[in-house]
């Protein structure tokens, strides 16, 4: 399934895209569940399946006529990889990490699509990353290779919007990675069983006012989903509706010369293959 949330006037709607459009679960079944974050945590995707069954055919809405939302909106956590293409790593100082390089972004960090990046007044220094998101979904500790991909709801893109200024501030990257409205995220949740297994291999490109600035493939990922959630499970329990956001490759900004920073007024793409597309405006604030 490709699914998205979206507002219909100002109540909350799950959809599903396909083919000719998104169809409206809600006008499938009165009783269908609105908030697709709240099915994700339940655990309850396979309703949706049930209600998707009795569509015959039905499309509701284009996709770019919708006031999309996040597809999971208030997630417990959100866990992010630095580090995780080598060639993004030749762009800057550091080194190849033994372990997976692991922050953290907050949920007022994140923005669905098609919503505006806001790039803060106090520095020029606003970033793109293309990554792919992983949402959870069930509660899981001690995973491993044999059992990680089990607890996946879907796959979806990520921005990794960051301000490096404030990044750099200290040795920790919290500051810069958790600027409000800086991290777009969506439209669209696909189910695993839509995408070869752990998402690997898929193109994956980030493009800046329609020109290609990042393009790599999920396979020169350092350390992939399995590992990466069997790593992270070594420490704490993911619940269901936690995103772990994987990294990027190379073609940043800040690792360009002159570097290219995000303005207001831009429009940034992020695409990967066989998920889709999160596009966003930039505005300056």
């Amino acid at each position: 399934m490709r699914l998205l949330a979206f507002n219909e006037g100002q109540q909350p709607r799950i959809g599903a895209l396909n083919g000719a459009g998104v169809v409206n679960l809600s006008r499938i079944d009165a009783a269908a569940p609105t908030d697709l974050g709240a099915v994700v945590k339940a655990g309850k995707l396979a309703d949706i399946a049930a209600i998707l069954a009795r569509a015959d055919g039905a499309v509701h809405h284009q996709l770019g006529a919708l006031d999309l939302q996040l597809p999971v909106a208030a997630p417990g956590k959100i866990l992010c990889l630095g580090l995780n293409y080598m060639d993004h790593i030749a762009e800057g100082p550091f080194e190849k990490q033994p372990f997976p390089a692991i922050f953290m972004r907050s949920p007022t960090s994140l923005v669905p699509a098609n919503k505006p990046i806001l790039a803060p007044r106090m520095s020029n220094s606003m970033d793109y990353e293309a990554e792919l998101a992983v949402i959870i979904g069930q509660t899981c500790k001690h995973l491993t290779a044999d059992n990680a991909l089990d607890v996946i709801a879907g796959y979806s893109c990520f921005n990794d919007g960051s301000v490096r200024e404030y990044q750099r501030h200290t040795i920790q990257w919290t500051m810069g990675k958790n600027f409000d409205q800086t991290g777009p995220f969506g439209p669209v949740l696909v189910t695993p069983d839509e995408l070869p297994p752990a998402a690997d291999g898929l193109k994956i490109e980030c493009r800046l006012n329609g020109q290609t600035v990042q393009s790599s493939t999920t396979d020169m990922m350092i350390f992939k989903v399995v590992e990466t959630l069997v790593y992270i499970t070594e420490a704490m329990t993911l619940d269901a509706g936690d995103i772990v956001v994987m990294g990027t490759p190379s073609g940043v900004g800040h690792g360009r010369k002159p570097p290219l920073w995000m303005q207001g007024g831009d429009v940034v793409e992020v695409e990967i293959e066989k998920i889709g597309r999160l596009a966003n405006p930039v505005k300056s604030i």
